[in-house]
C-alpha cells in the first residue's frame, strides 16, 4: 500500500512540474526599488512639507479644538506621525508650534480615533515635520 502511495505521489509531482514547464508565462512581474520604498513617508502623507500647510491651512499658530466641523481631523500617535507638535504658550511661529486658544483661533482641529487629515505627535523639543 505505501509503495502505491508513493508512486501516486511521484506521479503527481511529475505531473505538475509537467504541467509548470508548459504552462505559458504570462504574469508580468513588478520590480520593486528597496531605496525607493524605503523613503516612502510615515503617516498619512496628506502634508504639504515645503510650506508645512495641509489644504492651504498652515499648521503653526493659534488652534481651537472643536468637536464638530474642524478645518482638520487629527489622531494623537506616538510613532510615525505626520507632524510633531510642541504646544506653546506665546508666538506659535514656526511649523508644529501650537497655542490652545478659546477664540479667534488660525485654525481648528478635532481629535479622531479613524480617518484623520493627519496624524500628530506631541513632543516637548524639535516640533515641525519628521
Amino acid at each position: 500500500m505505501t509503495s502505491m502511495m508513493r508512486s501516486a505521489t511521484l506521479l503527481g509531482l511529475v505531473g505538475l512540474s509537467a504541467w509548470l514547464v508548459a504552462a505559458p508565462a504570462d504574469a508580468e512581474v513588478e520590480v520593486v526599488d528597496v531605496n525607493e520604498a524605503s523613503q516612502t513617508p510615515a503617516g498619512t502623507g496628506n502634508l504639504d512639507e515645503s510650506t508645512c500647510s495641509f489644504r492651504g491651512t498652515r499648521l503653526a499658530g493659534k488652534v481651537k479644538v472643536v468637536d464638530s466641523f474642524p478645518d482638520v481631523r487629527v489622531k494623537a500617535v506616538s510613532s510615525f506621525p505626520d507632524i510633531k507638535v510642541k504646544e506653546v504658550d506665546a508666538f506659535a511661529d514656526d511649523c508644529g508650534e501650537w497655542q490652545f486658544v478659546d477664540s479667534f483661533p488660525d485654525f481648528t482641529i478635532q481629535y479622531v480615533d479613524s480617518f484623520p487629515d493627519f496624524e500628530i505627535a506631541w513632543v516637548e523639543s524639535f516640533p515641525g515635520i519628521p
